[in-house]
């Protein structure tokens, strides 16, 4: 009875912060969706502009990632640790860190524009809309950066509400600027890009005035710190190169997915998709177990962190399972909703089928993922996702030297995975991440 009573406690705050964290995480593909619908009905030219555009985009706001997950850690011990000015000068590191870091980013990506559009092979009637979208985008990289590292710092108050309605409205007010800049001013690609700039520039602004507040009630200081710069850029090199790793293997999958032909990369593109989209799912799981382990830690209560660890991989795998059948079952009505083509839709549903196993395994990775990151281990996640990455090249290289097929490409996809689960799930079950204690700056 004790342990069901405690059960459900965990369930109450597992889904108190996870479900408003979907929430956001789902809200944040919206702004890129907007732009899809609103620019597709530009023409062809204007929309494969945006595709390659945004592709470079999803790639270098990806990067850093890290402004959210590593502030979420930090802050949350010190929450634990009952130390609300350490949390909130913790938060301002990272505001810190992200405007420069995302200041850097706009000089260097303005600079290298156009030959990274002519890198992702742009032809020369697409090349100048994508030009002008990764442009004008790039100026708002700073006040990205500035909104993960603000969502960082307010999940590690265990607060993942106020991301939600901050999502929820500059979203709202991306979608009423680029209506009016597109269609009512007529300024065409480039006006979808200032809508979405200013629409992030709110959003950067929101999280400025909550961190503002923060550290004038707690008494913290809102200069930047060595020490706590150290720290944050620290852990975010770390959690650079797990990231990284990540990305190079999916974007190694769709190259390789490219050359086998084209109903295959076509299915890959569609299989990839719905991935993501219930990958979106099961980290919002993650995301709690990154503010829920650094506070537990910070508490300096060992025992409640394995408790609700392990309550949220109970969580992770139950929600993989769910998600799983569901993509099992409606295989065939899948297949047909995203494709008209039967070549690819030959291809695709073997792949669905593959989707749906890596379900489970991707639950608990995931959640692994996060209770690791709340622990600030990151150091071990680094290395352990490197070497995942290792185990899938060959796998991966042999599936294009042997023309094995689609298939055979999602099984690679299949081994990386279970590569991240054998590599966390040993740490996890050992006790070199129980570190307990705030950290000391």
């Amino acid at each position: 009875m004790r342990q069901q009573r405690a059960g459900a406690a965990y369930d109450r705050e597992i889904l108190r912060l996870a479900l408003p964290a979907f929430g956001a995480l789902a809200a944040e593909p919206l702004y890129v969706l907007a732009d899809t619908a609103i620019v597709g009905h530009l023409g062809i030219r204007p929309l494969g502009g945006l595709g390659v555009a945004g592709a470079v985009l999803s790639v270098a706001f990806g990067l850093f990632n890290f402004l959210a997950y590593g502030t979420t850690a930090t802050v949350a011990r010190r929450v634990g640790a009952g130390d609300p000015k350490g949390a909130a000068e913790h938060g301002v590191a990272g505001i810190w860190l992200a405007a420069g870091l995302g200041l850097a980013l706009a000089v260097i990506g303005l600079a290298v524009s156009g030959p990274v559009v002519t890198a992702m092979g742009a032809s020369a009637r697409v090349a100048p809309y994508a030009r002008t979208y990764l442009r004008i985008s790039l100026l708002g990289a700073p006040f990205v950066l500035l909104a993960l590292a603000g969502t960082g710092y307010l999940r590690g108050l265990q607060d993942t509400r106020t991301p939600l309605f901050i999502a929820l409205a500059s979203n709202g007010l991306n979608l009423v600027l680029e209506i009016v800049l597109v269609y009512g001013i007529h300024l065409g690609i480039a006006g979808s890009a200032w809508g979405t700039v200013i629409a992030q520039v709110c959003a950067a602004l929101a999280y400025l005035a909550i961190v503002r507040h923060n550290v004038r009630a707690s008494g913290a200081s809102a200069r930047p710190d060595r020490a706590q710069l150290r720290e944050a850029g620290s852990v975010g090199a770390f959690l650079t190169v797990r990231t990284g790793s990540l990305l190079l293997a999916f974007t190694a999958a769709t190259s390789i997915a490219a050359r086998i032909g084209d109903a295959q990369v076509g299915a890959h593109q569609i299989a990839f998709q719905l991935w993501l989209l219930l990958a979106l799912c099961l980290d919002a799981i993650a995301i709690a177990g990154q503010a829920i382990v650094g506070r537990a830690l910070g508490a300096d209560d060992a025992e409640h962190t394995r408790a609700a660890s392990r309550r949220m991989l109970e969580w992770g795998i139950m929600a993989g399972l769910v998600l799983g059948l569901a993509v099992a079952a409606l295989d065939p009505l899948l297949a047909l909703a995203f494709t008209r083509d039967a070549a690819v839709r030959s291809e695709l549903r073997p792949v669905l089928l593959a989707v749906a196993l890596m379900q489970p395994i991707g639950g608990a990775v995931f959640v692994l993922d996060g209770i690791l990151i709340g622990a600030g281990d990151v150091r071990y996640l680094a290395l352990a996702m490197t070497a995942a990455t290792v185990c899938f090249v060959p796998c991966a290289l042999t599936v294009l030297a042997t023309g094995a097929g689609l298939i055979a490409l999602w099984g690679a996809l299949l081994v990386f995975m279970l590569a991240r689960l054998v590599g966390m799930g040993h740490r996890y079950l050992g006790d070199q991440w129980l570190v307990t204690g705030a950290p000391a700056t």
